[in-house]
């Protein structure tokens, strides 16, 4: 299993009349994950672009447990359980604030796809030889 936390502030503009982070805003901390997660290992998604290899979202699930609020620390942890053996790869995501108390988890699930034919591929070698050790 491979897992990696990134930290990101609530900013201001992320909050809603209520002072919550409105539920918009965890799409965009859960990619900022991602790829700080990936980056940990070495490897970018800009380098797989480079290959040729785009990774659209194909599900989103998100379930809020308790609020993020302005200014507060997250700790976001990208959890991937499974070595992609095809084109799918799936990150379990959990947002955690300052006190540890976990406030939302999501799963996303990307395929990994030819930028040019917008076909179904599979991970780029390069990447699965950085996150194999893991599992």
């Amino acid at each position: 299993m491979f897992e990696a936390s990134t930290k990101i502030r609530v900013r201001y503009a992320e909050t809603d009349q209520m002072d919550v982070v409105y539920h918009g805003n965890y799409a965009q901390y859960f990619e900022a994950a991602r790829a700080e997660a990936i980056r940990e290992l070495g490897f970018t998604y800009k380098d797989m672009e480079a290959m040729g290899v785009i990774m659209p979202i194909v599900e989103l699930h998100v379930k809020f447990i308790r609020p993020a609020h302005y200014d507060d620390l997250l700790t976001i942890k990208t959890i991937l359980k499974e070595l992609p053996t095809d084109h799918r790869i799936e990150f379990s995501q959990e947002v955690y604030n300052e006190k540890e108390k976990l406030l939302t988890v999501g799963k996303v699930v990307l395929y990994f796809m030819n930028a040019d034919t917008r076909e179904k591929t599979v991970m780029p070698e390069q990447l699965k030889n950085k996150i194999a050790p893991f599992f």
